[in-house]
């Protein structure tokens, strides 16, 4: 059976032995599953986009809701190609999957009702807050650029 520590100081010897054990395996974990996550992200926009242009190939036509899918689908796989590439998460390309998002369903409303109502009314002020969220992102990102030797 180990004895406790004799000292403060062994304890403290032995905390930073067992963290240098410890933290190359968690991060090496935190990595792993990083990477997996962005392969399944990837895979399935992949996967959901081929079954719509399957569809849209079968229907033999594509609507304009179907090509803006396609584009959610096209700004997803970039933010994981650029999140794969530079361990950031775009912010901006959320704003944009949003934006094409709300528009499509500004769309199918419009499709659906063939009438203007508060619903869509409140959808396009729901598009104009994301672009303006989207212009203070990129003016931030312009005034306070993030220097690049920094880690979070």
């Amino acid at each position: 059976m180990d004895l406790p520590p004799k000292s403060p100081h062994d304890a403290t010897k032995l905390e930073r032995i067992i963290e240098s054990w410890t933290v190359p395996i968690g991060n090496l974990f935190v990595s792993l599953f990083h990477r997996i996550a962005l392969f399944g992200i990837g895979a399935a926009t992949v996967w959901s986009a081929a079954v719509a242009f399957i569809g849209m190939f079968n229907k033999g036509s594509a609507s304009i809701e179907d090509l803006l899918l396609l584009f959610i689908y096209l700004e997803i796989g970039a933010m994981v190609g650029i999140y794969f590439k530079t361990n950031h998460m775009p912010v901006r390309f959320l704003i944009y999957v949003a934006i094409t998002a709300v528009t499509r369903l500004i769309i199918d409303l419009v499709n659906t009702k063939h009438e203007a109502d508060m619903a869509i009314l409140s959808m396009g002020v729901t598009i104009l807050i994301l672009a303006l969220a989207n212009a203070i992102v990129r003016y931030a990102s312009y005034k306070y650029p993030s220097r690049a030797g920094d880690k979070e």
